[in-house]
């Protein structure tokens, strides 16, 4: 087994080397400048407890935009208009909930309070973004991730409500598809996120890919859109869907 040891130097090594786990390198720290070049080098942190971890997979799961897939059920459920969707409104409560949140198959969460910070300041500089699923004025739902140039990496997503991340994650793929988004890098492999279009790529693809949209510019700002109408979302995605659908 052959796992790097990282040092002050901000540096990482050859992501190909990782083990068959994808487990990458060990230590270092979650400085802005150490991340960013994590995720454009295809890596990411995923640890509970010190020392850091970093990663990157054999295969990657991404959802490539105009292959979302919108279900029937969530299509009817976002017609009816019945949650209000922000970006970038309440990217602190999001991650709250996101760290607070225990998962069906965790007792813990790995999100640490250095993460939350590591992440916040992203945010604070354009880096990183939230999606806000509101229903009566409470916060229901939501996800966050790292954006950089075409390219969006989600970290996590939660759900007070039924269908509430499916919804942030729909109102998501929308603005990516209408800003030219490669692909959203959804990390690691599950049930939900296949169901929803996530495929996964070969690790020398998914960084040939990542290198070109890493390239790209896009502007650094907090993506502000408020009161974003679900329905016109899934008349969106929607739409997308039967265009695709036509040329199979």
């Amino acid at each position: 087994m052959t796992v790097f040891l990282l040092h002050d130097a901000l540096i990482f090594p050859n992501p190909e080397l990782a083990e068959p786990d994808g487990l990458l390198a060990i230590g270092g720290d979650l400085s802005t400048d150490r991340l960013l070049l994590a995720y454009k080098s295809g890596i990411f942190p995923w640890y509970n407890e010190l020392p850091i971890l970093w990663w990157c997979p054999p295969k990657r799961p991404v959802i490539f935009p105009s292959l979302f897939r919108l279900s029937r059920s969530l299509y009817q459920i976002m017609k009816k208009n019945a949650f209000k969707v922000t970006f970038d409104k309440d990217f602190y409560g999001v991650i709250e909930k996101c760290a607070s949140i225990k998962r069906k198959d965790s007792n813990d969460t790995w999100i640490t309070d250095e993460m939350r910070e590591a992440y916040i300041k992203l945010h604070s500089l354009g880096f990183a973004h939230s999606v806000e699923v509101w229903k009566d004025d409470k916060l229901v739902g939501g996800l966050y991730g790292v954006s950089i140039g075409k390219a969006f990496f989600g970290e996590s997503m939660f759900s007070l409500v039924s269908n509430a991340s499916k919804v942030a994650l729909a109102c998501l793929v929308e603005f990516l598809i209408k800003n030219s988004f490669y692909f959203i890098d959804c990390q690691i492999t599950n049930e939900h996120l296949s169901r929803m279009g996530a495929i996964e790529v070969p690790r020398n693809v998914f960084l040939k890919i990542l290198n070109e949209a890493t390239s790209k510019n896009f502007i650094i700002e907090k993506w502000s859109r408020e009161n974003l109408s679900t329905r016109e979302t899934a008349f969106f995605l929607m739409d997308k869907l039967i265009k695709r659908s036509s040329y199979l």
